[in-house]
């Protein structure tokens, strides 16, 4: 038998990792890079003014990317197991990504025509994506941390898992600065900002998760 089939035979009979393991090192990471994320927004952004709280923009913010960094959580879990499917947890992520998208497009049609281009583009649609994935940094240090101590085979996908983990806990962090309020720009430029941290993730998996 050859190296690279014992390997792939010992892997996928070894058992899924237990769930306390997978939580144990997540979790910390989590907290740890999305805190960090945070103090970065507080010191450099600024909070968002208190009167925007009154308004539904920052919660569909926390919402959206607080539901993200749940499915991926969930997906990053998955992935780290051998021989286990990830396709339900990707279906949650998409399906998130999907009511977004249609709570964007609904807001925009029902706009008049003159408010449409300012509600998409808002003043810092260049900036949004990229700042989430600089925010991410830290956050997906400690995922791929995370992930490295697991067993996980489809190396790609693993790193791309740990890349959306981040962009989701680095958007959370983002939301406290960003004042922007419109969905469609949420939709749009949130969801870019994480898809680029999960591309970026899965760039690096191959490299960084190794055996």
């Amino acid at each position: 038998m050859k190296t690279d089939e014992l390997i792939t035979l010992l892997a996928n009979q070894a058992g899924p990792a237990p769930k306390a393991l997978v939580v144990k090192r997540l979790l910390p990471a989590g907290m740890a890079g999305g805190l960090l994320a945070a103090a970065l927004v507080v010191s450099v952004l600024g909070l968002i003014p208190d009167t925007m709280l009154t308004e539904p923009g920052p919660w569909i913010k926390f919402a959206y990317a607080g539901a993200l960094v749940l499915a991926t959580a969930w997906l990053v879990s998955r992935v780290g197991k051998p021989g286990a499917s990830g396709k339900q947890a990707v279906g949650a992520v998409l399906g998130i990504v999907l009511v977004m998208l249609l709570v964007g497009f609904a807001s925009y049609i029902s706009m008049e025509e003159s408010e449409r281009a300012a509600a998409l583009m808002g003043h810092s649609w260049l900036l949004c994506p990229w700042t989430i994935l600089v925010l991410s940094i830290p956050v997906m240090a400690g995922s791929f941390w995370a992930m490295k101590g697991l067993a996980p085979t489809n190396l790609p996908l693993a790193g791309a898992a740990c890349g959306l983990f981040a962009g989701a806990v680095a958007a959370m962090a983002y939301a406290l600065a960003c004042t922007e309020p419109a969905a469609p720009f949420i939709a749009i430029w949130y969801t870019l900002g994480i898809a680029l941290c999960g591309g970026v993730g899965a760039v690096l998996g191959p490299r960084l998760l190794n055996w």
